[in-house]
């Protein structure tokens, strides 16, 4: 046994370890094989999920160019001016060193080369005073560091810093910020003329052919952007107020019409409460006005350095009061969203309340909605408004409102608090101490509209009651500071609390109708003001009015020549 066992042992030490490496990995052929497969598996993944991406990626992309088919003009454009610039670089016989400056002609290209016509007017003359301004002063600070003999590295060096200093300082001065490209390429100018330029003792050739291929490659940019079906930022800016007017719009009447309905949300979206981009059509419509200040304000940068084209015949055209326009436009877009709020709000009126007032609300919302679609369409045409009125229907509309809520105030307060109000008034002179509990009742009474809450007993108003359901009390969520569960029993307190919140929810959204149809007027007279100074054309009907009556004043003026 022994012998055997010793035998034995080494042969079973070796016959145990045939699986395995000298590391301790497994090493059969079993295990190599499903490694390989994962392996396998996990490339194969790896490659379909990267097609899988590509695919989608140019869907998206071509999805891209036919929605706007001007970004592939302008990819194309692109293209055709850096092979225009290399094309002209290779023609070396005029001047055959620029050859190792050749690079500035491309580098201008792509990056002065912009969307549109403006954009690319703005950068070329950024790039093109930062590049003199610094060739200059480069140049003079050589000069100047030649006569300093030993110590011309030192001056170049301090030269440098003061420059980096004061054109980062003045760049972040608010008045100069759409200057800032240009000092970037100051600092760039300046220290490569410096550098390069005491390197080979060429300051003078340096600054003039760096001077000279920057505007060869900007002449290029200008060129092609304005030649060849050219993109107007002033254009762009033009049809996104016309944009915003519709959407408003859009977003006021279905505000108005989902109230009326009843619209509730079951969840409100978390992108709405984060104000983020959302594909419900109320808040996006409203919401795309709001956000577009800034992208306006880019537009108006860029159309102010754009020259007279198309319907914009005029130099110094009024771009500035497209803006004004987009603010008192945004200024009424803060009322609709307002509304929308008041939909979204977890304390709602009743039905049978908002019916009350249902035909006045419509007739504002409708009739609000057709004058933002009016000054759209007159914007869009470039038209003046006409002899009648345009606010005269809506403030007639906004009118009824007031006097229809004058009429049926008792549906938004509590009625029978009236006749107590002197009782509760003299109670409260002779009350010295006030308890927590006091307080409690204060706050029911403020909600309450005055409400007696010294007597809980009191009933309420049978012609009040009818007007609310159970139905669409429970269906609310909760108030924070009160329960309107089903499980829990409501008091005459939270039944008197939830009615005057409900009302005055009735009271806010009709109380911002009535402030939407206010802003109005400054909209209007924004407008009146952008088409005097724009120079907009006079209605056709008006046209053929004075027309006819230019033609009987002459006819008549005929006969009378005649006689």
């Amino acid at each position: 046994m022994a012998g055997r066992s010793f035998l034995g042992g080494p042969t079973e030490r070796l016959l145990s370890r045939k699986g395995y490496s000298e590391f301790g990995w497994n090493s059969s052929d079993g295990n190599v094989d499903r490694v390989k497969g994962r392996c396998f598996r996990s490339c194969s993944d790896s490659i379909v999920n990267f097609w899988n991406g590509l695919q989608e990626t140019s869907v998206k992309l071509y999805e891209m160019g036919r929605s706007d088919p001007r970004k592939i003009v302008f990819a194309a454009k692109m293209g055709f001016s850096l092979s225009l610039v290399s094309l002209l670089i290779f023609f070396k016989e005029p001047l055959r060193q620029t050859s190792q400056y050749s690079i500035w002609a491309i580098l201008t290209v792509v990056v002065v080369f912009e969307f549109s016509v403006g954009a690319t007017l703005n950068k070329g003359f950024n790039r093109a005073i930062g590049t003199f301004s610094a060739g200059a002063l480069a140049l003079g600070i050589a000069e100047l560091s030649i006569l300093a003999g030993k110590f011309e590295e030192i001056i170049i060096v301090i030269s440098i810093f003061l420059a980096g200093f004061g054109a980062s300082y003045c760049k972040l001065y608010p008045p100069i910020k759409s200057y800032e490209y240009g000092f970037r390429v100051f600092l760039l100018t300046f220290c490569i003329v410096l550098v390069s330029g005491n390197n080979s003792r060429t300051f003078f050739d340096t600054a003039l052919y760096r001077l000279l291929l920057i505007a060869v490659g900007a002449g290029i940019c200008l060129v092609v952007n304005i030649c060849i079906y050219p993109i107007w930022s002033g254009e762009d800016l033009h049809k996104s107020v016309v944009k915003n007017f519709r959407s408003v719009a859009k977003s006021l009447e279905g505000c108005v019409n989902g109230y009326l309905q009843c619209v509730e949300y079951e969840r409100i979206p978390s992108k709405i409460l984060t104000y983020q981009a959302s594909d419900d059509p109320l808040y996006s419509g409203y919401r795309s006005a709001v956000q577009s200040s800034s992208q306006e304000e880019s537009l108006l940068d860029f159309a102010l350095w754009e020259p007279p084209h198309g319907p914009y015949r005029t130099f110094n055209y009024p771009w500035r009061n497209y803006i004004k326009v987009s603010g008192a436009l945004r200024h009424c877009a803060f009322m609709v969203m307002a509304m929308h709020g008041c939909i979204l709000s977890e304390i709602q009126a009743s039905p049978e309340k908002r019916q009350a007032f249902a035909g006045e609300l419509h007739r504002v919302g409708t009739i609000g909605a057709k004058v933002l679609r009016e000054l759209g369409d007159k914007i869009e045409k470039m038209e003046k408004l006409g002899s009648v009125d345009i606010l005269y229907e809506i403030h007639e509309a906004g009118e009824d409102l007031q006097m229809n809520i004058d009429e049926k105030s008792y549906l938004l307060v509590n009625s029978e608090s009236w006749a107590t109000a002197p009782q509760v008034k003299e109670q409260e002179e002779h009350m010295s101490i006030i308890d927590v509990k006091d307080d409690e009742h204060k706050v029911i009474k403020s909600l309450s509209d005055m409400w007696d809450v010294h007597n809980p007993n009191m009933g309420m108003d049978s012609r009040t009651t009818d007007l609310i359901s159970s139905e669409s009390i429970l269906k609310k969520p909760s108030w924070p500071r009160l329960s309107f569960t089903a499980e829990a029993l409501m008091s005459q307190h939270e039944s008197k609390v939830y009615e005057s919140a409900s009302s005055l929810s009735l009271a806010t959204f009709a109380s911002l109708l009535i402030e939407f149809v206010a802003r109005l007027q400054n909209l209007v007279d924004a407008f009146q003001e952008l088409s005097e100074k724009a120079d907009f054309k006079v209605p056709a009907d008006q046209q053929v009015e004075k027309e006819v009556t230019g033609f009987w004043n002459g006819l008549r003026s005929c006969f009378q020549s005649k006689n």
